[in-house]
């Protein structure tokens, strides 16, 4: 039933949708999920998310998102739904990447190891190019109850010490596996899923890593785990998207785990669509689910303007799915 959703973004509750893929039809799962609880709903607004006046004061969180215990615990339990969902539309073999964030990921990749998927590894996108987001206590101290010149005497003594939120650089992707069948030979052999192409490259001709930066860091950073910067105008003057990945981060990732053409990538939490323009520059087949209308034009849009240069798959170019071995 998958068939009927090729290169199409689909819009839905993202367990819904999967429930109406069919079993073992998915090579490759590429997603960033939503980390904030107000997004897991079907009242999410993307305009009230975006909103300044929605922000919480610890400002390095996102919006509609405050440093909740049970956020943690909410997210697993909605993630070990989708994972499970992933699962049973996996290709015997076939990866799962999911971007989350730092103090998150503990959650997201016990969810992911709890619904039966093989965590391989974890990869880490390494980025400079981010704002600290501690936050002085000034303002807080000016509302005691004291004199002037207390309130100075503590804002001395802090001078420095800020909220516990330090600079970001990295995202962490967890890498699970569904189980192959066999042998990883067998199962490649049947499945054109489960192997990595090594022959992709990161840096100055290195072996595949998985830290990878995409923008130029220092000589001894560029060389091991740069890859191509990406275009400026990727993402498009229209998309309001926050928190859009680097195309090419996302064409590493299919690049190096999806073998044929007739592969099918999804994004179950397709936001502006990068995975979605990704599969199509890279020549494979993809699925996309997003709940918000807005972001589902952002990314057809998107998609379009990648169609000028890479025209839509249609099948007529394409045999049967590859067998190598026989």
């Amino acid at each position: 039933m998958s068939e009927e959703y090729i290169n199409k973004v689909i819009r839905g509750d993202a367990l819904e949708v999967l429930a109406k893929l069919g079993d073992g039809s998915i090579d490759l799962v590429l997603t960033d999920p939503p980390y904030f609880l107000d997004k897991m709903d079907n009242n999410w607004n993307h305009k009230v998310v975006e909103s300044t006046n929605n922000h919480y004061v610890i400002k390095s969180l996102p919006a509609g998102m405050k440093f909740d215990r049970e956020q943690g615990r909410n997210f697993y339990k909605w993630y070990y739904k989708v994972a499970n969902e992933i699962k049973r539309v996996l290709k015997p073999g076939g990866f799962f990447f999911s971007f989350s964030s730092p103090r998150l990921y503990h959650r997201m990749v016990s969810a992911v190891d709890d619904a039966g998927l093989l965590i391989r590894d974890c990869f880490i996108w390494l980025y400079t190019q981010n704002q600290p987001k501690a936050m002085s206590l000034n303002h807080f101290i000016d509302k005691l109850d004291e004199s002037k010149g207390i309130k100075d005497d503590i804002k001395k003594q802090l001078d420095g010490w800020k909220t516990p939120q330090i600079k970001s650089c990295f995202e962490p992707i967890v890498m699970a596996q569904k189980e192959p069948q066999g042998t990883f030979l067998d199962n490649f052999r049947r499945y054109n899923v489960g192997l990595l192409n090594t022959n992709v490259k990161v840096g100055d001709g290195m072996f595949p890593s998985n830290v990878v930066s995409t923008n130029s860091i220092n000589t001894v950073i560029d060389k091991c785990f740069l890859i191509s910067k990406p275009d400026k105008k990727e993402k498009g003057h229209f998309n309001t998207h926050k928190t859009v990945k680097p195309l090419v981060l996302c064409e590493y990732i299919i690049k190096l785990t999806t073998y044929s053409n007739n592969a099918i990538v999804l994004d179950p939490f397709a936001g502006s669509g990068t995975t979605l323009v990704a599969a199509k520059r890279f020549g494979r087949r993809y699925i996309g689910i997003d709940i918000n209308e807005e972001y589902i034009r952002i990314a057809q849009k998107r998609i379009s303007d990648a169609d000028k240069t890479y025209p839509l798959y249609d099948g007529s170019e394409q045999k049967s799915q590859l067998k190598i071995f026989g």
